[in-house]
């Protein structure tokens, strides 16, 4: 039985649905002697700002029972080594590049996006859990009409089609959706990680020098297959479904409930392969139900 695994989404055609998550993947090169990433759908990089950013002090990771928590604070080396190093390393392997975009304010989220417009760069995924400076720290993807005004002027420079990564961490994600619908969005990711705290008893301190962090990993997942399930009722665009993806079963859930790709994060740590064996999974629990298009699973539980 002949198996379709091609998605598309937002016009670009991935030759399955399965991804890295932002921040655990790197730029793909730390892990391209461990694993395959021609068998990827996609590679979606760390993030990228206009300048290098030295990210947050350490310790930045600390394990939880069901997952970890991770403060790193977006550290990259910057644009312009990403345009002259790791985006032709990417462009060697037959896979869609998502370059995730960072930055501080609207102008640097603007000059990035303008510096990839003439790239190898597929699609620009745009995390708006940034703290926005200008606004006091609040996150661009907390409030509404912050988030369709961040998605509508990346819209204006962006050459790429435009995915908003949305932050699980407010009242209703649904309106965040629909904001970045509204200024134009192609596509959603979600979700990012839920902000979290672990203490050290032994030391009677913090964990994490940040002091809260970021929860991913298996702990979250229900969370993601909620919030996918909500946003897929709420909007008409293509979305990316992750948040403790650690298996096929995790990808079909999330699929089922209105994802159109799936991005594999946390798991990879523990296994460099996880990716590429969530594809080969999906593929045979299509061939098990009898079913030939993988298009056919997207949002069928509703």
């Amino acid at each position: 039985m002949d198996i379709n695994m091609k998605v598309n989404i937002a016009g670009v055609e991935l030759k399955n649905p399965v991804m890295t998550a932002s921040g655990t993947f790197g730029s793909g090169m730390e892990y391209s002697e461990l694993t395959d990433l021609n068998a990827l759908g996609a590679v979606v990089t760390k993030g990228v700002a206009a300048v290098p950013w030295t990210g947050n002090p350490v310790p930045r990771t600390a394990e939880t029972p069901s997952g970890m928590l991770n403060a790193i604070g977006l550290q990259n080396p910057g644009i312009d080594t990403f345009l002259e190093r790791d985006l032709p390393f990417l462009r060697q392997f037959d896979t869609k590049i998502i370059v995730n975009v960072c930055g501080h304010s609207v102008k640097e989220y603007c000059e990035v996006c303008e510096r990839l417009a003439d790239s190898d760069a597929d699609l620009l995924e745009i995390n708006i859990s940034c703290p926005n400076v200008q606004q006091g720290g609040i996150a661009f993807g907390q409030q509404p009409k912050e988030a369709e005004k961040i998605t509508r002027e990346v819209k204006r420079v962006a050459r790429q089609p435009v995915i908003m990564k949305l932050s699980p961490n407010v009242t209703d994600i649904t309106e965040i959706a629909r904001a970045c619908e509204a200024g134009g969005a192609d596509a959603l990711s979600l979700i990012n990680t839920i902000t979290g705290m672990k203490i050290d008893v032994g030391r009677r301190t913090f964990a994490l020098a940040n002091r809260t962090g970021g929860l991913s990993g298996p702990a979250i997942h229900p969370v993601a297959v909620r919030m996918v399930w909500q946003t897929a009722q709420a909007v008409s665009l293509p979305l990316i479904g992750m948040g403790g993806t650690a298996s096929w079963e995790d990808a079909a859930e999330l699929i089922l409930a209105g994802a159109t790709g799936v991005a594999v994060g946390t798991a990879t740590f523990r296994d460099p392969q996880c990716g590429q064996k969530i594809a080969e999974g999906l593929e045979q629990y299509l061939r098990d139900q009898g079913i030939g298009d993988i298009r056919d699973l997207i949002g069928a539980v509703r």
